[in-house]
């Protein structure tokens, strides 16, 4: 892929953050979604690819736009997308920090076809990669992490989802003297957070989706990092469905090889509300500000892109009898 198709899918998480963001705090988060959705669609129209989305809104008789499988772009060189217009619809819909806009994008195959199932994960930065193991104690992943990074297991942040099945690591991590954050949706934007040195997030653990895991594992492997992941299937129907979609063995500790592969990797972000590290959409009169991450594992380039953007409108006319 050219490099200056980085700034074409720029465009497309922008053209997504923009739209869900007038949504913010209106408690209409398939509003917000929908908004997204559309925008991303039409914007990836413009970019000279042959995309395949591998991970998208669901199949095509679920969603209207972006569902698994459907083809966009322009024409051009096959790839394979996953998106999430929105990663944290209750978090725009109720005006919280932490929702992004959010793409992977890889030469045809470079990605894994995840289900829509749960997955267990754990994320880790450059410095800790290949140190840990998913079926290993939390207290030894926390130890070889500390280890790593050359301070003590008292000063390492855990991110984990607040969720109920979540109880019994939160205890491990805080009977090893960890700390803990918690948040309330989305684990992508961590996974970008915890592969970047300085920004107080040193491990990531929990169950979350699966199509999140693949988007998490294609920033971490450009950022450097580390991930395993496993499959958490709740029933027999989502057992068969990874089967369908090439999985064979629903308990294999997926590496971070396995969920993204290829030298062509690109990782994109747009903050629709302020972010770890990316400012939110800030409206003014006329346009709006985004904040953008994106990053290619080719080159191993991270670039933040602060945009304005000015609207076409023009200036109501005041009357006066």
């Amino acid at each position: 892929m050219d490099r200056e198709l980085s700034l074409e899918f720029v465009r497309v998480t922008e053209a997504a953050a923009i739209s869900s963001a007038r949504w913010m705090g209106k408690g209409e988060k398939i509003a917000a979604d929908q908004a997204a959705v559309d925008a991303m669609r039409t914007a990836f129209d413009s970019v000279s690819i042959s995309g395949t989305v591998v991970i998208g809104e669901g199949e095509m008789d679920e969603a209207p736009m972006l569902y698994i499988g459907e083809k966009v772009g322009a024409g051009g060189i096959e790839v394979d997308i996953a998106v999430d217009p929105v990663e944290g619809t209750n978090l725009v819909a109720k005006g919280r920090p932490g929702s992004i806009a959010v793409l992977a994008i890889a030469p045809r195959g470079g990605l894994l076809h995840a289900p829509d199932m749960y997955m267990d994960k754990i994320m880790v930065g450059p410095k800790a990669a290949g140190k840990i193991h998913i079926d290993a104690p939390v207290k030894e992943n926390l130890k070889a992490v500390a280890s790593a990074l050359d301070r003590a297991v008292e000063d390492l942040t855990v991110v984990i989802l607040d969720r109920e099945r979540h109880s019994k690591i939160m205890k491990e991590v805080r009977d090893a003297g960890a700390r803990i954050k918690l948040i309330t949706d989305g684990d992508v934007s961590p996974a970008v957070s915890v592969g970047i040195e300085g920004s107080g997030v040193h491990m990531v653990l929990g169950v979350g989706g699966a199509p999140e895991g693949v988007l998490a594992a294609a920033a971490l492997k450009c950022l450097g990092g580390d991930m395993q992941g496993k499959l958490w299937p709740e029933n027999d129907s989502e057992i068969e469905r990874a089967r369908t979609m090439g999985i064979a063995d629903i308990n294999k500790v997926l590496t971070i090889d396995d969920m993204v592969h290829g030298e062509d990797l690109f990782f994109v972000a747009t903050a629709i509300t302020d972010a770890e590290l990316l400012n939110g959409v800030r409206f003014f009169g006329g346009g709006a500000r985004t904040h953008s991450i994106v990053m290619r594992y080719k080159t191993g380039t991270v670039r933040f892109v602060d945009a304005i953007h000015k609207f076409d409108r023009k200036p109501s006319v005041i009357k006066r009898n």
